[in-house]
């Protein structure tokens, strides 16, 4: 019994991190910011895609001899590909739409559907060599002195910055074709991330085994919790953002640049995103749709653990992880085996893992009618505003 009650906090535990750290960039955008991103289960997607495109480039014969470290350089790649694509898709339309969360959501949508079908019908290889473009973008005015942007020839660098940036990707496009033949075709089959030889196989303990790769999983998901927390408690941006979600106004009175707020949130919301993917890639097949399947997930842990609280968003993924695993797995009748007999027909009837969701979903829903604030409701000016 004590061994089946662990396997299954275990497993739960597993779930959750996934949906932890899904969720922490929907924490950070929909619960400070207010905006509702559809998309964000599309930057999964090309946090996932990332790792496999970055597995990719270490089977290439000089990176090779390195090729058991790809995952950890896949968590830098997936997370600057997904913060360039947010902070580029904050700047386009969010910025235009916040105050407004059902233009948003409809917006939000509409570029869900366009990275979908974006990735099914440009080759990875071109869509790399557009990221890689996007970035340089982004990083040369902050190398770039200030001096020198503001001086009356600025617009000949930023054209100058701008030119590089895709002469840059369009390089980087025609390597990645050349030299990796898979990457020059346009697919909209699954593909398949494997794991470095050190992430197989199990840890043996307590009877129980334990599969490294969800060990790995969980404790990217720890420092991921713990980088997010430190961040927005004690560096000198994560105050800035806290001020402006409980004060925009007042905020902007005392100096501080809301729009840069707005950008930097985005940037580390799609960036969460991203590491997300990464995880998700390594727990099975990599397809467009694969981000939709998580997103009611990361929606559901977001609003039952409270808008905007980190502390309810880990305890409601971790509940809802472990809800499922419990009763998809069928272990709720293992672990309690003299349910009353209506209570175990139904738990056996949702004895999967699609219908145990619904289950979960649907106690959530009936939760929220008594407390629809969530666990931690969220306190302070922008409540009562």
């Amino acid at each position: 019994m004590v061994q089946l009650i662990l396997e299954s906090l275990f497993n739960g535990i597993a779930i959750g991190s996934v949906l932890l750290i899904a969720a922490l960039g929907l924490a950070i955008v929909f619960g400070l910011m207010g905006v509702i991103n559809l998309a964000h289960g599309e930057l999964m997607m090309l946090g996932a895609y990332s790792t496999y495109v970055t597995q990719l480039v270490f089977k290439l014969p000089a990176l090779k001899p390195f090729y058991n470290s790809y995952v950890i350089v896949s968590l830098m790649v997936a997370f600057l590909v997904a913060a360039v694509v947010g902070i580029l898709l904050e700047r386009s339309i969010i910025r235009r739409l916040y105050g407004s969360p059902l233009e948003t959501l409809l917006a939000t949508w509409g570029v869900s559907l366009i990275l979908q079908q974006f990735v099914r019908s440009v080759p990875l290889a071109y869509a790399s060599g557009i990221i890689i473009a996007l970035l340089i973008g982004l990083i040369v005015p902050l190398i770039v002195p200030h001096d020198l942007l503001s001086h009356r020839r600025n617009r000949l660098i930023k054209v100058g910055s701008l030119g590089g940036s895709v002469l840059v990707g369009l390089l980087s496009a025609n390597w990645l074709s050349t030299s990796i033949s898979r990457l020059g075709r346009a697919s909209a089959r699954n593909v398949d991330v494997t794991a470095p030889s050190w992430m197989r196989g199990g840890l043996d303990l307590w009877g129980i085994t334990f599969p490294v790769t969800r060990l790995v999983i969980i404790v990217i998901t720890i420092i991921a919790v713990i980088s997010v927390t430190w961040f927005l408690k004690q560096s000198v941006w994560g105050m800035r953002i806290r001020a402006v979600t409980q004060n925009r106004e007042m905020s902007e009175c005392l100096g501080i640049s809301t729009k840069k707020v707005d950008v930097l949130t985005f940037g580390i919301g799609s960036g969460l995103a991203g590491v997300a993917g990464v995880a998700v890639s390594l727990l099975g097949s990599v397809g467009p749709n694969v981000g939709g399947s998580y997103i009611v997930g990361c929606f559901m842990v977001v609003v039952l653990g409270g808008v905007g609280n980190l502390l309810g968003t880990i305890i409601a993924s971790f509940a809802i992880g472990i809800m499922t695993d419990l009763i998809g797995a069928g272990r709720l009748l293992s672990i309690w085996p003299d349910m009353p007999s209506p209570l175990a027909s139904t738990v056996d009837f949702f004895a999967t893992t699609s219908m145990a969701r619904v289950l979960v979903f649907a106690l959530i829903v009936v939760f929220l009618q008594f407390r629809p604030s969530g666990l931690f409701p969220q306190k302070g000016r922008m409540v009562e505003s």
